[in-house]
């Protein structure tokens, strides 16, 4: 009871934004009886009232272990992300032999790359023409509407044809929605992000165009499909920096090109491309970590790493493993993590 009275004063804090009087009242009111009743369970120990404490201990208990846990495997993911300059080493067909089709790296980490996409590089013959790297997020709102759920940005260059989402979700919305409906949402908004973006650049190129100074880097920013503009408290990965070889190749092949003629055929190009990809199919690249315990950790840390955490964790379905998605269309991969 005293845990439900401190989520409910929270809420009352982050999402209803309540006059701080009214919180206090309302703590301190019900603090007060469940200390009341908290005290006449320890003096009834005796009779029968152990049984209650135990039960709360247990509970108290797993909510620990699994945020210990959680945090843990979340800090591990973000070291072994993999940084920005070896993408760009390894050139627009990232080292390997890109496929047509969509693939969905299906990751927590909400910066960088995940470390489960260099395993694929290296494992696999080939990767995906379009790779999305997707993060599903809880946000303290009750519901985020169909237009705003998807949050895009590029990462690298035009040539990778690398995207960054974060597909956000209320505490009211229902996450258990099919497949193909999160495909065509996702797929939607991502066709909608490169238009507004070809408008932006359009644009800029227009204000510069009779400027001979070096064209600015684009600010980071992060736009959902209706055009809002969103800042998240983690920033996303990598800065967009426009490519300027295709322009720069067509303009030694040809006198004069119109820069917004241009960004137009790219749009249009990119279009075809996202269209042709997701008749390919979409495939579902789900990274699934482990951790454990390192040898030389204390002894309570492996207790509740390698047993409790693993048993809660095998019990426990991520958000993405309920969107009834086919196995044929799924691959997931596990990464043992030692901390």
């Amino acid at each position: 009871m005293i845990m439900a009275t401190v989520y409910v004063t929270i809420i009352m804090l982050l999402i209803w934004e309540s006059n701080i009087t009214k919180v206090l009242s309302f703590v301190i009111t019900f603090l007060f009886l469940e200390l009341i009743f908290f005290s006449s369970a320890l003096s009834s120990v005796g009779d029968g009232g152990w049984a209650l404490l135990i039960f709360a201990s247990v509970l108290l208990m797993i909510m620990f272990i699994w945020n210990y846990g959680s945090k843990l495997k979340y800090d591990s993911e973000v070291k072994q992300k993999l940084p920005k300059d070896l993408m760009r080493k390894l050139g627009p067909n990232l080292g390997t032999i890109r496929a047509p089709g969509l693939g969905l790296v299906c990751s927590d980490i909400v910066k960088g790359v995940p470390a489960i996409f260099g395993h694929f590089l290296t494992s696999l013959p080939a990767i995906h023409s379009i790779i999305v790297f997707v993060c599903i997020r809880n946000v303290p709102v009750p519901v985020v509407p169909q237009s705003e759920r998807f949050l895009f940005q590029r990462v690298c260059s035009r040539g990778y044809h690398l995207f960054r989402c974060i597909a956000r979700y209320g505490y009211k919305d229902k996450k258990q929605e099919h497949h193909s409906v999160f495909e065509r949402l996702l797929i939607e908004g991502l066709e909608k992000f490169i238009q507004r973006e070809a408008v932006e650049l359009s644009l800029q190129s227009e204000d510069d165009i009779d400027s001979d100074e070096e064209p600015p880097t684009p600010v980071k920013i992060i736009t959902a499909p209706n055009g809002s503009l969103y800042s998240l408290d983690v920033p996303l990965l990598a800065d967009y920096v426009p490519s300027t070889e295709l322009i720069h190749e067509a303009s030694c092949s040809t006198p004069q090109h119109d820069p917004v003629l241009d960004y137009a055929q790219n749009l249009e190009l990119e279009l075809a491309f996202i269209e042709q990809s997701k008749r390919s199919g979409v495939i579902y690249l789900i990274d699934n970590p482990i951790i454990k315990a390192r040898k030389d950790s204390w002894f309570f840390k492996k207790l509740m790493i390698n047993y409790f955490f693993a048993f809660l964790r095998n019990n426990c379905r991520r958000a993405i493993m309920l969107m009834s998605i086919p196995h044929s269309n799924m691959m997931q991969v596990r990464m043992t993590s030692y901390v």
